[in-house]
């Protein structure tokens, strides 16, 4: 099978976990049956996340430091190091905040229209009341109004269920270890004047208690994040 065939698309999923437990098979038993590979990178999960995930049929990777970005690297580097190559990947969280099945709809501007980077935006009335907080409300349209400042940016969302086609996951040379992996990655985008759109998905309330947005610390540790890199690639 060639794997960059659009119309048959060899797709794999990437999903970072951290304590994701009660979460996790959840998310893999709604992946829709076209995916060829779902890798769960266990982000040094103290809790059954590991056991959970492998028992629901997915490929378990650790990655022991802790970061979002760490953990999405740790399956890219995996996927590289394979003989056949997907020729899309899909990146979701692990809390089942997102709705899986939607993965679909997601990749069909990259299958139909050719399009390099798809992102799932989470609109306000396709969201669960209280599934995004105040902060991550205000963040996004932060960072989103910035971008559209400085680059002309369509994108309204920094929504991680997204898709991509491989070989221009590889050009983007993604490098951020933590917070900012998603801003990073449509930063890159824009800079190198891929082609991108975005389409509304559905959120709810996630599983669990946020590792970033659930608390103090972690929402400003983000916000400042995602804000240097908005200037650091609007200046470069």
């Amino acid at each position: 099978m060639n794997s960059y065939n659009l119309m048959k698309p060899l797709i794999k999923v990437i999903i970072p976990a951290f304590n994701e437990q009660n979460s996790i098979v959840k998310v893999i038993k709604d992946l829709p049956k076209m995916v060829e590979e779902i890798i769960v990178v266990n982000n040094n999960s103290t809790d059954e996340t590991a056991k959970n995930a492998k028992n629901a049929g997915a490929t378990v990777l650790h990655e022991t430091k802790k970061g979002y970005g760490f953990a999405c690297l740790k399956g890219i580097n995996y996927i590289e190091n394979q003989n056949n190559k997907p020729s899309i990947v899909v990146f979701l969280d692990g809390d089942y905040s997102d709705f899986p099945e939607q993965l679909s709809e997601i990749i069909q501007p990259i299958i139909q229209e050719n399009i390099d980077f798809v992102v799932g935006a989470r609109l306000k009335n396709l969201r669960e009341q209280g599934s995004m907080t105040p902060q991550q409300i205000f963040g996004n349209w932060l960072a989103t109004s910035l971008m559209k400042f400085f680059f002309n940016s369509k994108f309204t969302d920094l929504g991680p269920f997204r898709a991509i086609k491989y070989e221009k996951l590889l050009a983007l040379n993604m490098s951020d270890k933590t917070y900012g992996w998603t801003v990073e990655m449509q930063l890159k985008v824009l800079k190198r004047k891929m082609s991108y759109t975005e389409i509304p998905i559905k959120y709810r309330n996630r599983i669990g208690v946020s590792k970033v947005s659930g608390t103090v610390k972690g929402s400003i540790f983000a916000g400042a994040k995602i804000l240097g890199l908005v200037f650091k690639y609007s200046f470069k």
